[in-house]
């Protein structure tokens, strides 16, 4: 349920740009985001984090986008939520006893504390490479193929890397045992 609340917004500001325009589009994704909050207070008696600090950079870049009619700002949106993990986990990787990724998987998955550094250090420069990936695709290539790189690209990045990480930590897990 929850990676379904979590991929609602994409699809949901994907589908609106395609069938109005990138304003349509960033109204829809506050409205989403917001309801994805209160979904997820209903169902699990929180709101996520992520999903919060994600509505308030959405809702800023958004009504920016709306009231100024200036796509530029939600482009520069999923570039400050990638730096701004990035950041995260690169403080957590040195100035913390465990690294972000760790203690979010930690529970789930037995490695040694090296692999979750690794693997910490390898996701912030990844938030990074995006950041900047996304800042070159925003500015110098079309808005249609900014958000189908957003959505269709981005995701099949994350999904990649995802991928390989659960192969590393099954790996490493393997070997531990």
């Amino acid at each position: 349920m929850k990676q379904i609340l979590n991929i609602l917004p994409i699809l949901t500001f994907f589908i609106f740009y395609k069938f109005y325009d990138i304003f349509v589009a960033s109204g829809s994704l506050i409205v989403i985001s917001g309801l994805i909050c209160i979904l997820h207070w209903i169902f699990y008696n929180e709101i996520d984090k992520i999903s919060l600090f994600s509505f308030f950079v959405i809702t800023f870049f958004g009504s920016l986008t709306i009231f100024f009619h200036n796509s530029q700002f939600i482009k520069w949106k999923i570039t400050i939520i990638y730096i701004i993990f990035s950041m995260v986990l690169l403080i957590s990787q040195f100035f913390t006893k465990k690294p972000m990724i760790q203690r979010i998987l930690e529970k789930d998955i037995k490695i040694s504390n090296i692999y979750w550094h690794k693997i910490n250090f390898l996701w912030s420069l990844f938030f990074l490479f995006c950041a900047i990936l996304n800042i070159y695709i925003a500015f110098y290539f079309s808005e249609t193929t900014w958000v189908n790189f957003k959505v269709f690209g981005f995701t099949s990045l994350t999904f990649f890397l995802i991928l390989m990480t659960s192969i590393y930590i099954n790996y490493k897990a393997s070997k531990n045992k």
